[in-house]
């Protein structure tokens, strides 16, 4: 149901070097996650589960491919409906007219206008959960601020070193903010989950604000520096989150999701979440076949073992070949006898004939995508 109260922010500007060789080619939003998602299926999923259907999305221009091929039309997030408005733009572009003196919140700032909604959610890329983002809104109306921010109580190894951190007090009021370098080591942090519910009003007068002082084209590094100065109370998150800014964490995301718990918790929950429709026949497992506690997708042909990994779409695992602790990204091929376990294959990977690919479970290792792999690759 369409409520037209929100209009939404998605900025998708994050990326990392140590994600790499994963994200040469694609955007970390467009990481494939759990199978048949990618990782910006759950913050769109939460934009439009929650009404939304005006969005301005920012993405880093050279990654764009990669985001527009997923996204296609929009159909499967009901974003191409009439009185649907969606606006791309360009983290790049920002900072260049910022560079150059020139208004570079000025799109942003017609859209909000535009979409003319009396509330806006702003929404990172990098974050594995479900939000209820209209739990969000009514915390928000009842308070009473003009913005207010998503924070959740988490371990050190769920923090990127350019996180934000909150500093609340007993009533979950934001004291301030810091970036996480900065901080001691507490048991529990107060993480920013870059998630913010404001006034359109009070947003558009607070972006001008911005723009002129030559503020940073960051918006919620903005955002939480608002919310820390008004002293805001904060909405805590309690579902399952994983934070995707390493490789390590993108690994042990994925193989979270084999935990059942934490599968239904994220994945079938009351909110659906939405991913790009392929019209594929259901996987083939041969006779003689062996899979345990595993994920895998559509397409796929199964005859030799998968253990404990997760599997995308059209994946063929060949008969005396296995493939355990990984993760395996769409079309790959393993052939007889190859040994796969504490891997990363990226897509349109080939590993042949009695080949042996060997990571750990700290460190999995990576196969580029479209590689064929004719030598063994051991990483111990």
């Amino acid at each position: 149901m369409k409520t037209n109260k929100m209009a939404a922010i998605f900025s998708n500007q994050h990326e990392y070097n140590e994600l790499l060789p994963l994200t040469e080619e694609r955007s970390l939003s467009t990481l494939y996650f759990a199978g048949k998602y990618r990782v910006m299926d759950f913050p769109l999923s939460s934009i439009v589960n929650a009404g939304v259907n005006s969005v301005y999305t920012l993405i880093n221009q050279e990654k764009v491919r990669s985001y527009l091929d997923h996204l296609g039309g929009s159909k499967e997030w009901g974003l191409d409906t009439i009185g649907s408005y969606e606006y791309l733009d360009f983290y790049q572009k920002l900072m260049q007219k910022q560079a150059s003196g020139n208004a570079y919140f000025d799109d942003l700032l017609n859209f909000l206008r535009t979409a003319n909604t009396p509330y806006t959610v702003y929404i990172e890329n990098k974050m594995i959960g479900n939000f209820d983002l209209q739990s969000v809104l009514n915390f928000h109306q009842e308070d009473g601020n003009k913005i207010t921010a998503v924070f959740k109580r988490v371990s050190e190894d769920n923090i990127a070193p350019d996180d934000q951190l909150f500093i609340l007090d007993e009533e979950n009021t934001i004291m301030s903010c810091q970036q996480a370098l900065d901080t001691q080591n507490p048991d529990r942090y107060n993480l920013d989950l870059s998630i913010y519910v404001a006034d359109t009003k009070w947003l558009i007068t607070e972006l001008e604000k911005a723009q002129r002082s030559g503020a940073s084209t960051d918006i919620g590094q903005r955002l939480a520096s608002l919310a820390a100065k008004y002293r805001t109370h904060a909405y805590e998150y309690t579902g399952y989150l994983h934070n995707i800014h390493d490789l390590a964490s993108y690994y042990k995301a994925n193989m979270e999701m084999l935990d059942k718990k934490k599968r239904d918790s994220l994945l079938y929950g009351n909110q659906k979440i939405i991913t790009r429709i392929r019209n594929e026949v259901g996987t083939y497992f041969a006779k003689g076949s062996q899979v345990k506690n595993s994920m895998l997708a559509t397409g796929c042909r199964i005859e030799g073992t998968v253990d404990s990994s997760v599997v995308s779409r059209r994946v063929e695992v060949a008969k005396n070949s296995q493939v355990k602790s990984s993760i395996v990204m769409a079309n790959c091929k393993f052939e007889p006898g190859s040994q796969v376990e504490y891997a990363v294959i990226d897509k349109n990977v080939v590993i042949k004939k009695n080949v042996t690919v060997k990571g750990t479970p700290q460190q999995p290792v990576v196969v580029k995508k479209g590689t064929i792999l004719t030598k063994d690759l051991i990483n111990e």
